[in-house]
């Protein structure tokens, strides 16, 4: 089975449409205000009116009020939520649509015990983990940390680049890959020949 990709933090519609031509799964949008990839619900609008058909558009939350997350919602056509803060499950499943957990890599953190608490979770992100940030840290975080037998399937996040996600694949055998500053010209700004690289170093494996 092929890995799927993911790439978020999606800011202009014709990076979403680059990751569209160069054959990417889904992309994501940031909906947390401290975020140098947040967008506004105008500019989400945007992403999606550009977009082809079957392209899942994931929308990223970080402990968001209920309210937040219902004005976005209304407003934009997600196809899958994606929790990266302290949510539970009873929240993160609330809202009828599928998500994904993302949990962060921290040290002696149980990953099958957490992951355990979302049981109606398509899929577990794993991500780095660092005290000053919540995500796109640029990091990768020891893989050997990834427990085997988990029975969620696994998204592959932090630090990804086209140098290092097939390496990643090799030994984690994620189930999809989650990339942001590693496709980047700038922060919130993607640069399209590294999401056609991203996207080729995936497929190579």
């Amino acid at each position: 089975m092929r890995t799927r990709i993911k790439i978020c933090g999606i800011t202009r519609a014709e990076d979403g449409v680059a990751v569209a031509e160069a054959g990417g799964d889904a992309i994501g949008l940031v909906f947390y205000g401290p975020s140098p990839r947040h967008v506004t619900i105008e500019q989400a609008q945007a992403v999606v009116a550009a977009l082809p058909p079957f392209v899942t558009v994931v929308g990223l939350f970080v402990n968001a009020s209920d309210d937040e997350i219902r004005e976005v919602l209304d407003a934009v056509p997600l196809g899958l939520l994606q929790f990266h803060g302290d949510e539970p499950a009873g929240l993160c499943g609330g809202y009828g649509l599928p998500y994904i957990k993302a949990l962060r890599m921290a040290p002696g953190l149980d990953v099958a015990a957490t992951a355990g608490l979302y049981r109606d979770a398509q899929g577990i992100l794993l991500d780095a983990y660092s005290p000053d940030t919540v995500g796109g840290t640029g990091e990768v975080f020891d893989w050997q940390a990834v427990p085997e037998g988990l029975k969620k399937s696994i998204i592959l996040a932090g630090g990804l680049t086209p140098l290092n996600v097939a390496k990643g694949i090799t030994q984690v055998r994620p189930y999809a890959v989650d990339v942001s500053g590693g496709v980047e010209a700038s922060k919130g700004i993607k640069d399209t020949a590294k999401i056609a690289a991203f996207v080729d170093a995936v497929r190579s494996v």
